[in-house]
């Protein structure tokens, strides 16, 4: 590494947006469709925050904290939990891709299905190209998704879950919390995908906005929406929550018709990501305007 240089959270934004606006990567392999992402949100967790335990202890044990993934990966740094900062960013789906995917009524639109594949491939090089960038200026970085030991495990709480989550990072840096159907709802949306890198960085958190996981979520708030259920093609949400089980064995059966329908190897749904009041906004007034005011939105009121 050379010498290390200071790191601020505008040189991490401007980072980020660069490779955006420049890579080569960021395409949907399809002429004329344009690139995959135009913008991204970004926010910092501190790596000593309580909430990476709350997560352990909650989702379970194989569930890594900023300090497992780091030190398991590069041992020689010897560092402590608060010299860790997660950097994470939320990439919004630009409209057409909506657009096309409100559409769909079973799997997805050829948009979409490109996103998925072509979309996430840039996001994996997003995560390389800033574990690259903050090691060039001296600072040791690990992207959890990328490490060899990532695995996603079966739970018995979940069914299914991982050692590091890029949507719970997400919820940590302040960008969003969890809807009805497990999606993450951002300042722009919940049709993203997220990424997130683990960094010997000290940059200041940013604030959560929100006191409560759900607080975005209108089915939350106030009992009303639920719209992701119906546009679910195969009943895998309900007022329950999300049936991962049904959702994973849909998009299973995605890649045929993606194969045979537009001509590519990928998958995808994304249905209860659009046409729905969370698409591309905090549908919650309050949370919403107590965001842009840089406060706590009203706690949601107890469940039924």
């Amino acid at each position: 590494m050379k010498n290390s240089v200071q790191i601020t959270d505008d040189w991490i934004k401007v980072l980020i947006q660069d490779f955006i606006a420049t890579s080569p990567v960021n395409t949907m392999e399809s002429e004329g469709a344009g690139s995959a992402w135009e913008s991204a949100l970004v926010g910092f967790a501190a790596g000593a925050d309580p909430l990476w335990q709350q997560y352990k202890e909650y989702i379970g044990a194989f569930h890594w904290t900023p300090w497992e993934v780091f030190n398991q990966h590069r041992p020689q740094e010897n560092v402590s939990a608060d010299q860790l900062t997660v950097i994470s960013w939320i990439l919004p789906q630009r409209e057409s891709v909506r657009k096309s995917n409100r559409r769909a009524r079973k799997y997805p639109s050829e948009e979409w299905a490109r996103i998925r594949v072509f979309g996430e491939a840039f996001n994996v090089a997003l995560r390389q190209h800033m574990v690259d960038q903050l090691e060039l200026s001296g600072h040791g970085a690990i992207a959890p998704m990328l490490a060899p030991n990532w695995t996603i495990i079966k739970s018995q709480r979940f069914s299914f879950a991982s050692s590091w989550s890029e949507r719970h990072a997400a919820h940590a840096a302040g960008l969003g919390t969890f809807g009805l159907c497990d999606g993450l709802i951002t300042a722009g949306g919940k049709a993203m995908r997220a990424g997130s890198v683990v960094a010997k960085v000290t940059i200041e958190p940013t604030p959560r906005p929100y006191a409560d996981h759900r607080a975005y979520c209108l089915f939350f708030h106030n009992g009303t929406c639920g719209k992701c259920i119906d546009r679910c093609p195969v009943r895998a949400i309900t007022e329950s929550g999300h049936d991962k089980v049904k959702c994973q064995k849909h998009l299973a059966r995605s890649r045929e018709h993606v194969n045979k329908t537009y001509g590519f190897q990928g998958y995808g749904c994304g249905l209860c990501q659009v046409g729905v009041p969370c698409e591309a906004r905090i549908p919650v007034r309050s949370a919403r305007e107590a965001l842009e005011r840089g406060e706590l939105p009203p706690p949601l009121p107890p469940l039924a």
